[in-house]
């Protein structure tokens, strides 16, 4: 599957998967294989998760966790969804590969 890359220059952070987009903040990210890998891994999270159950399942898991570190960035990189996305984000074979529900092995 080969994502939708939009420009969105507004965009809160440098990348977003809003299935089937991938929004990025800058043109040359289209570029970033890591970047785009990345937001790929979250767009097959989504297709996993029925998608609409992923949003809900993510902003819950950064709701928790935010009560449990009480800091953003960590509660934003101990989302299960983030861990296993940065975890192989650099790993380009990775999709080709990956399990049905990995992000679980991460909670």
């Amino acid at each position: 599957m080969k994502p939708w890359l939009i420009v969105f220059k507004r965009l809160p952070a440098n990348a977003m998967a809003l299935f089937p987009f991938i929004l990025i903040k800058k043109q040359e990210q289209k570029n970033d294989p890591v970047l785009i890998n990345h937001e790929k891994i979250h767009l097959r999270q989504q297709l996993e998760m029925l998608i609409l159950p992923f949003y809900v399942f993510y902003l819950l898991n950064y709701f928790i966790n935010l009560l449990r570190y009480r800091n953003h960035d960590r509660a934003y990189f101990n989302i299960s969804f983030e861990r296993e996305a940065y975890h192989y984000e650099a790993d380009l074979n990775y999709l080709s590969e990956r399990k049905w529900l990995k992000w679980i092995a991460f909670l």
